[in-house]
């Protein structure tokens, strides 16, 4: 395995900021080992999951924005 010695980044105020929230969350004092933590859990959550896991799905229905006004629209707006 070949591992990356150093990497460099050149952040916004906005990318610090939500770093060092994430860092207090965390509990974490360093921020290489706070930006490493990320990446990892980044990468675990777009890991491809087995087709017939469905835990992910949870919950998605209820972050869509609700239409109030679905009774005046036809079946075509509704595919639109």
């Amino acid at each position: 395995m070949i591992c990356m010695k150093q990497m460099n980044l050149n952040v916004t105020k906005d990318f610090e900021r939500d770093l060092r929230r994430f860092m207090k969350l965390r509990g974490i004092r360093v921020k290489s080992e706070a930006v490493r933590v990320a990446v990892r859990e980044a990468g675990a959550r777009a890991a491809p999951v087995a087709e017939d896991d469905f835990h992910s799905w949870l919950g998605m229905g209820l972050k869509a924005p609700l239409r109030e006004d679905l009774a005046a629209l036809s079946e075509d707006d509704l595919w639109s």
